[in-house]
């Protein structure tokens, strides 16, 4: 009985000291994903994108969160991303890009900017269209969202009413507003900002054709 007893207490210590071995290993499973943390694989700093929230002009996200000023300023970096590509191409005497395109995103990338991508950026254009042609109306908007507690796809699709608005009092003309603007000249129009245009420009004319009828 001794004897098992004995043995009974060096399987539970052998036990034991392996759990610990076995708790060491995953604290230091856990301090290399913190070390790594923010790293790629070949050792350089890894770019992680956080989500967007409604914030209000001026407004600077908290947490691991950001902001739709954040956002808007993305857009201007693209602008000078544009500008660089145009310089090399120009250097090497090829055909020079007006609008932001795959190739700017691609040159953003090698840059060090790979939060600059193309489905982010064409997904939101419209949002910056509005502050830009608008900004009293764009920041009333954040406003409005913020105090409601909307999330920022809400937000997002809320944009288009005021712009398509402002297209409406411009004669509908989509493409002359964006290309005579400095800042939205280099985007091409949103698929379905054109759609709605002309959906409510179509709207109208039947309004205005039902009126005459009526007259």
């Amino acid at each position: 009985m001794v004897a098992m007893e004995k043995k009974n207490k060096k399987q539970r210590k052998r036990w034991r000291e392996k759990m610990n071995d076995d708790d060491d290993d995953d604290d230091e499973k856990v301090e290399d994903e913190e070390e790594n943390e923010g790293k790629n694989i070949n050792g350089g700093e890894r770019q992680r994108e956080h989500p967007f929230i409604v914030t209000e002009p001026g407004e600077v996200a908290r947490g691991k969160k950001n902001g739709l000023d954040y956002l808007f300023h993305l857009y201007e970096q693209c602008r000078e991303f544009l500008i660089r590509v145009q310089v090399i191409a120009k250097d090497r005497g090829e055909k020079c890009p007006t609008k932001v395109t795959n190739q700017v995103f691609r040159y953003a990338k090698k840059a060090g900017a790979s939060y600059i991508n193309k489905p982010k950026m064409r997904h939101y254009v419209h949002c910056y269209a509005l502050h830009c042609l608008d900004e009293d109306v764009s920041n009333e908007l954040r406003r409005v969202f913020k105090e409601r507690g909307e999330n920022v796809g809400a937000w997002r699709q809320a944009c288009y009413k005021p712009l398509v608005a402002i297209v409406t009092r411009q004669g509908w003309d989509i493409d002359a507003i964006f290309n005579s603007h400095p800042r939205l000249s280099i985007w091409y129009v949103p698929t379905k900002l054109r759609q709605l245009s002309h959906s409510e420009r179509n709207n109208a004319a039947i309004a205005s054709t039902s009126v005459g009828i009526n007259c």
